[in-house]
């Protein structure tokens, strides 16, 4: 083999095609180099290759999963400003991090004062739950609601609670933000119900799990929902100063703006599906 870069093989190339490991053509030219440089055998530079395309696949699958969850792209535990002014158990976010509370299916609630992060320890756990295979969907609590509440004028309830519930990790963003309908109340009691023991929740509340009782237009559906489910999940509190303040968009001289406007970005027909759901 060449110590240089050389064109591949048209008909290797289409080989690869047909094979659907096209994508392999395009570093194939580097990975013969250095196997070239180590003298790999025939066996290692194959086994190099094809471990390319496993981890390009798996990366492309865990995009679709966080994708099809509608979890923020920016919010990943990694992105975590470290110097913000916020606490939290970080014991507990290690045990969260390993994803056992999935395996033993339990729940995550997540609580704290507005802005101090807890959408994005949210997003941040869903991100790592699709990483390693577990389908995921992110929503805001009233949002959900909200759809649960007009599928009942097209009959299609079951089939919205059936995705509610048979998903490996449900996100409710900003729960009990409002008192909630007799409707709504039974349909957050069958939600938490059917969840508890069977698949893990995470959910992010302003208040604490106590002050959701007030929440409910049933007194009993509501001591039954929540003691199922604080009893089944792990509090983690975040406290300090709002982390949105870091967020804010200023004006940067060493990025002055373009001579001409922004054109809207093309969404691909799968995205603006997405939209309109």
């Amino acid at each position: 083999m060449s110590s240089e870069t050389s064109p591949i093989n048209p008909e290797l190339v289409e080989a690869l095609k047909r094979l659907r490991l096209g994508r392999i053509a395009q570093t194939l030219p580097d990975r013969l180099v250095l196997a070239d440089k180590q003298e790999m055998a025939f066996d290692e530079l194959l086994l190099m290759v094809l471990t390319d395309e496993i981890a390009r696949r798996d990366s492309a699958a865990t995009e679709n999963r966080a994708t099809e969850a509608g979890l923020d792209k920016a919010m990943r535990l990694e992105a975590w400003d470290k110097t913000s002014k916020v606490s939290y158990d970080k014991r507990l976010l290690s045990e969260l991090v390993s994803l056992r509370f999935l395996e033993a299916h339990r729940h995550v609630c997540i609580l704290g004062p507005v802005g101090v992060g807890k959408t994005f320890f949210a997003n941040a756990l869903g991100h790592i739950a699709c990483r390693h295979g577990y389908r995921v969907k992110f929503a805001r609590a009233d949002e959900t609601l909200r759809r649960l509440r007009q599928s009942r004028f097209d009959n299609s309830r079951d089939a919205e609670m059936i995705a509610l519930t048979t998903v490996d990790l449900l996100v409710l963003d900003d729960f009990a933000l409002e008192p909630m309908s007799k409707e709504e109340s039974k349909d957050v009691y069958q939600l938490f119900l059917e969840r508890t023991g069977r698949a893990s929740m995470i959910v992010t509340s302003n208040r604490d799990t106590a002050e959701w009782l007030a929440m409910f237009d049933d007194v009993l559906l509501a001591q039954s929902a929540v003691d199922r489910f604080k009893n089944a999940a792990y509090d983690f509190v975040v406290e300090g100063e709002s982390y949105r303040s870091r967020q804010k968009p200023t004006v940067n001289d060493a990025d002055p703006p373009p001579d001409s406007p922004a054109m809207k970005p093309r969404l691909h027909p799968r995205a603006r599906a997405r939209q309109r759901r």
